[in-house]
């Protein structure tokens, strides 16, 4: 790591995007004690998360990507015991309906599919009401419908008062969920801010994507000062579909509407995004836009 320097508020969903390799599991794990960090400080809820005091591991609870489950415990068992290990855990069946198995309930962990037992994991892990919430890329492996689930649960987490912070290369995931993300690029922190301020600030580029005859000349278009690039795909019945590649999406957009020529048809244009924003990061040397690599945040 190099200089990762960060602060997540209570009640705040707070996403770590990276590259593999960059350094989201290694963070994660000495926020949660699992890792002593060779150099500054780590401060959870105000403790050092080295200690692993009771209260910590009480308020901080962690799901990680994979874990270990008792096999010939049922669903419900398996909550249950986990919810005896806190003082105040929430209801039981409430958080096995939350996660969407309260039709397995009685079913035998053994015999949960890959999906059900990451579904299993995110019960155990919130049935005691901690304070912060780790999730390490919870909705790998799961279905649209699990993934909604999970959504509703780190929703709801938040709306309790409770901070949030995950991991994800789902990027739609992150733009549904996070208040704010960091972006770690080789052990740093490369960008750190709103998904929506960081999309403005570095998805520079837009997809204009019309339908025109196969003769129709696209030169002009091409020679547009804010165009990168223009490419041509058969349609059928004697037409092309368009994509253009351009800085200026709205002013190519009434450009191409304007021309004639082009006679374009089912205009579109899709605006660059957080997928845009990680590439753009991953792939060079930028800092975060609004100050230093590893300001405090």
């Amino acid at each position: 790591m190099n200089g990762v320097d960060l602060q997540v508020g209570a009640g705040e969903v707070f996403g770590l995007l990276g590259p593999n390799g960059a350094g989201k599991t290694t963070t994660l794990e000495c926020l949660v004690g699992l890792r002593r960090p060779t150099g500054g400080t780590i401060r959870v809820l105000g403790d050092d998360p080295a200690v692993h005091t009771e209260d910590f591991r009480r308020a901080v609870a962690v799901q990680p990507q994979e874990g270990a489950l008792f096999s010939n415990l049922t669903v419900r068992e398996t909550v249950e015991l986990w919810a005896s290990f806190y003082p105040r855990p929430d209801d039981v069946d409430a958080v096995i309906d939350r996660v969407g198995l309260s039709d397995e309930g009685s079913r035998r962990v053994k015999g949960l599919s890959g999906g059900q037992r990451r579904r299993l994991l995110l019960a155990v892990t919130v049935v005691g009401r901690p304070k912060v919430l780790v999730l390490d890329e919870p909705a790998a492996g799961l279905d649209p419908q699990a993934r909604e689930r999970l959504w509703a649960v780190v929703r709801k987490h938040r709306e309790d008062g409770g901070t949030v912070l995950l991991t994800t290369h789902d990027m739609t995931e992150a733009t549904e969920l996070c208040d704010r993300i960091a972006v770690l690029v080789d052990g740093r922190i490369a960008a750190c801010d709103t998904p929506a301020r960081l999309v403005s600030a570095l998805a520079t580029t837009s997809t204009v994507t019309f339908r025109a005859g196969s003769e129709v000349a696209l030169e002009a278009l091409r020679a547009l000062p804010s165009v990168t690039a223009v490419e041509a795909l058969p349609y059928g019945e004697g037409q092309v579909t368009v994509h253009v590649r351009t800085t200026d999406g709205d002013g190519t957009l009434r450009r191409i509407a304007a021309d004639p020529v082009l006679d374009a048809k089912e205009l579109d244009v899709t605006r660059g995004g957080l997928e845009q924003v990680f590439h753009t990061l991953a792939s060079s040397d930028r800092r975060d836009p609004a100050g230093a690599p590893g300001k405090e945040v």
